[in-house]
């Protein structure tokens, strides 16, 4: 049964030339047999589509003849003439002169460290570990900002040396076990034959220099655990879940390299007078009947202390009343939220005798107005 290479490499027989190549370059990178979960088998069948459909010739021969391919390629026969290159994987073999270096450079390079032009690639120097804890804040700190400060255990850079890893007043030589270059080249044993493998030079750390003495106090990795204090200046306005990032807090990096960041995620308190919902702040307030009735003004807890808000008559229990910009700063934008009180109409569950009787009165008078 003949190969559906476009199935083998996930794409439609309509696709582009560059939808091929990123399918073909997602496949090898998950087959490549030198990682964990890596198949050769696969790895292989994957290049074989590969190298006919990224050929528009092989391409258009494949499409026309693809369901006698295999019986012709046995048979030692390119069907429509033309058809070659493709003798190496009849039986599942993988010869070296038909892979597609180029396209496969960047794979190899991950795994063996070398690009596909052939140059050996400089060493990067590693950025240090970002940090995320927790940043714990009252409501109102939230509300309304706040400065903060707090003690973090980590790796700082080493103030003796600098982050040079050298002991103050050594000299730096160049490192014997690489030449300077940063990097030493191994040999490793892979399914293509012996391959040279380019590797971070374990003497120097891939800085091509090596101090004289290393520093007494980090002993030459240029970083120490230590407790710093972080200070930082919490915006108004930042909500419960948020994050702030401080650039460059994080850990300190290797020789050479730059620290991490540090990330707060705001944990904001609650408060039993108030619900807040963006920048909106929601509280409830209790009245009873007859002020609801006739109307009031009551007192009324906002973030900016006690106001005083009218009870408009004959107002019922539930409606909402809004204080306007008594909310939440906004955090990325002027002006603030709004302060929403829901009032609640209290119904008296034991009445005195007079009470009852005014009461019954009441009653009578709306009785009697309806039925006039």
């Amino acid at each position: 049964m003949a190969k559906d290479y476009y199935q083998i490499l996930g794409v439609s027989k309509n696709a582009t030339a560059d939808e091929i190549k990123r399918a073909f370059r997602k496949k090898a990178h998950e087959h490549h047999p030198d990682k964990t979960h890596g198949n050769e088998e696969r790895f292989k069948e994957v290049n074989e589509a590969y190298q006919v459909l990224s050929n528009p010739e092989k391409r258009s021969q494949y499409d026309q003849f693809g369901t006698t391919f295999d019986q012709a390629r046995r048979q030692g026969g390119e069907p429509g003439g033309g058809f070659g290159g493709f003798g190496d994987f009849s039986q599942g073999g993988f010869q070296q002169g038909n892979v597609d270096f180029g396209d496969l450079g960047d794979i190899f390079g991950d795994i063996f460290g070398f690009g596909s032009s052939g140059r050996q690639r400089k060493r990067r120097a590693r950025s240090g570990q970002d940090i995320q804890v927790d940043l714990p804040l009252t409501f109102r700190e939230a509300v309304f900002g706040a400065e903060k400060s707090f003690e973090l255990f980590k790796n700082s850079v080493c103030e003796n040396c600098g982050g040079s890893g050298a002991d103050p007043g050594s000299k730096m030589q160049t490192c014997s076990t690489c030449k300077g270059q940063g990097q030493v080249q191994r040999v490793v044993n892979s399914f293509f034959g012996q391959i040279a493998q380019t590797t971070v030079c374990p003497a120097c750390e891939g800085q091509g220099q090596i101090p004289t003495a290393k520093c007494r106090n980090c002993r030459g990795s240029g970083r120490i655990k230590k407790t710093s204090v972080i200070k930082v200046s919490v915006p108004a306005g930042i909500d419960d879940g948020e994050t702030l990032r401080l650039a460059g807090q994080g850990e300190a990096s290797e020789k050479g390299g730059t620290p991490g960041d540090l990330y707060l995620r705001a944990r904001v308190q609650p408060d039993p007078r108030f619900v807040r919902k963006g920048a909106d702040i929601f509280s409830e307030v209790n009245i009873g009947f007859p002020a609801a009735a006739l109307g009031t003004r009551i007192e009324v807890e906002t973030l900016d202390g006690p106001v005083v808000m009218k009870i408009p008559a004959g107002t019922q229990s539930g409606k909402v009343f809004r204080l306007s910009d008594k909310g939440v700063p906004h955090l990325r934008k002027r002006g603030r939220g709004d302060h929403l009180v829901t009032v609640n109409v209290l119904t008296p569950t034991r009445l005195h005798g007079r009470q009852k009787k005014l009461l019954e009165e009441l009653a009578d008078l709306q009785g009697h107005g309806v039925d006039e």
